[in-house]
């Protein structure tokens, strides 16, 4: 439980910082390239609803690119879903990541970006730098298994 401060003007909650894995580091998965982060993306998805609702994903990845864990950062409509900012650099912080991989689906099978994909890239790299964490990589996500990266085009 919590601690809290009382005094006769105010009370206080202790904020506490924690993050425990319980993965031994020889048993985390390495991310080498980009398709290594996909397939583990393409695993997490939820196969049933990735026609029909567009949901974000994080990766969150140690200073040698191993992952310490995923987020399901949020779930939207037929053709968007909202990353907040904020709640991003949270799990981020909270898991001390080095480096960040999201990924977002696609329900209508267009691989490309648009120009809002590209807008929040932006907007969560700068954000990232801010904390020296490193936006890695932004991955699409197609029903048909397929993925482009908005950062390498790939």
């Amino acid at each position: 439980m919590d601690k809290i401060y009382k005094n006769s003007l105010f009370s206080l909650a202790e904020i506490k910082i924690q993050y425990n894995s319980g993965i031994k580091t020889a048993d985390r998965i390495k991310i080498t390239q980009p398709e290594d982060a996909f397939k583990l993306f393409w695993d997490l998805w939820d196969k049933d609803s990735i026609e029909h609702i567009e949901e974000v994903k994080l990766m969150l990845l140690n200073r040698t690119n191993f992952v310490l864990g995923y987020v399901n950062l949020s779930k939207g409509g037929v053709a968007g879903s909202v990353i907040d900012i904020k709640v991003l650099l949270q799990y981020a912080i909270k898991s001390n990541a080095h480096g960040l991989i999201m990924a977002h689906n696609h329900p209508s099978g267009n691989p490309f970006p648009s120009e809002s994909d590209k807008m929040i890239t932006r907007k969560v790299k700068e954000a990232l730098n801010l904390v020296d964490i490193q936006l890695l990589d932004h991955l699409i996500i197609t029903p048909d298994k397929s993925f482009k990266s908005i950062i390498y085009g790939n």
